[in-house]
This record gives structure tokens, sequence and C-alpha cells, in this order.
């Protein structure tokens, strides 16, 4: 699992078939980490004790899928689905260019 710091696990959700598949038209700006195992804003451990499953929350539509996280480069074993090679390698060519 991932870790945030030394006495916090952590599971970040990277993509899920119920969030909000975003756009080219979309003009969503306001963005945050949402843990749903304790239902409120993720702010490292201060929203509660034990295991977070963290989703990526948009102000305007709510958990939101969104390519590249930064996380999945800090994190590549710590997402559940795992990631793959494929995606892995994909992610660091996005962000490489996104640099």
């Amino acid at each position: 699992m991932p870790r945030f710091n030394r006495q916090e696990p952590v599971t970040t959700i990277v993509r899920d078939p119920s969030f909000y598949e975003p756009t080219e038209e979309d003009d969503c700006w306001r963005f945050g980490y949402f843990c749903q195992m304790h239902d409120r804003p993720y702010w490292h451990e201060s929203c509660g004790e034990g295991p977070h499953l963290i989703a990526l929350h948009c102000d305007e539509h709510g958990p939101e899928n969104m390519w590249p996280q930064p996380k999945m480069l800090m994190f590549p074993a710590g997402f559940d689905p795992p990631l793959s090679e494929v995606q892995l390698t994909w992610v660091q060519a996005e962000w490489d260019t996104a640099e």
C-alpha cells in the first residue's frame, strides 16, 4: 500500500466506472481528494483512522476520472486495481509532456 506518512496506510482509487468521465469541453478547475471510507475530504491523516479510499473529487461533477494522476508515479504499486506496466508507461509519457 502507498504511504503518505509512516503511520497511515492509504489506498487510492484511480478510476471507477461510476465516476464522471471528463471531456475536452469541460471547464473543471476545482479539485480535491475525498476519502470514501470516512465520507469526508482527505487532508493527509486528518479525515480519520485506518485505511483510506481516496478519489479525485471535482466541485462540479463529484468523483471524477482524471489522467494522469501524480500519485500514480509516486505510488505505482498502491492502486486498486493495480497499474499495469502499459498504464504506468502511459502515465509517465503524459506527465513528461505536461512538464
